[in-house]
C-alpha cells in the first residue's frame, strides 16, 4: 500500500524455522543424532499438559512406545502425540508454545 510519500512498503519475508545444530570444538557442525519424531499435524506444540504440570519428557529420558510425548493444539482440540518407538530422547527440537507444521521435527530419539 502506498504511503503518504507515494512509496510502496515491502513485506518482510517469512523465515523457515531453523534447526538447532551442534558445533564441535574444531568448529565443524554435527548433524542432530537419533531418529526424528515429526509432527503429524499443524498446531501449537506444548511440552506439558497444563502450565503447572511438569514436562511430559526431557532430554535424556527413556521413553516407551505409546508414551505421551507432547500435546499439539489444533482448532482448540488438544491432541496427545505418542511415541512411535522406544528409546532415549536426545533432542527436543521445538520450544514450548511454538507453532508447528506437518512434518516438523519435534523430538530426536536414539
Amino acid at each position: 500500500m502506498p504511503s503518504a510519500s507515494g512509496q510502496v512498503a515491502a513485506e518482510a519475508p517469512i523465515a523457515a524455522p531453523a534447526q538447532p545444530a551442534t558445533t564441535t570444538e574444531g568448529g565443524a557442525v554435527e548433524a542432530p543424532s537419533g531418529e526424528a519424531i515429526s509432527s503429524p499435524m499443524v498446531g501449537t506444540f506444548y511440552r506439558k499438559p497444563s502450565p503447572d504440570d511438569p514436562d511430559f519428557v526431557n532430554v535424556g529420558d527413556t521413553i516407551s512406545e505409546g508414551q505421551t510425548l507432547c500435546i499439539i493444539e489444533a482448532m482448540k482440540v488438544m491432541n496427545e502425540i505418542k511415541a512411535e518407538r522406544s528409546g532415549t530422547i536426545t533432542q527436543i527440537c521445538v520450544d514450548d508454545g511454538t507453532p508447528v507444521q506437518f512434518g516438523d521435527d519435534l523430538f530426536r530419539v536414539q
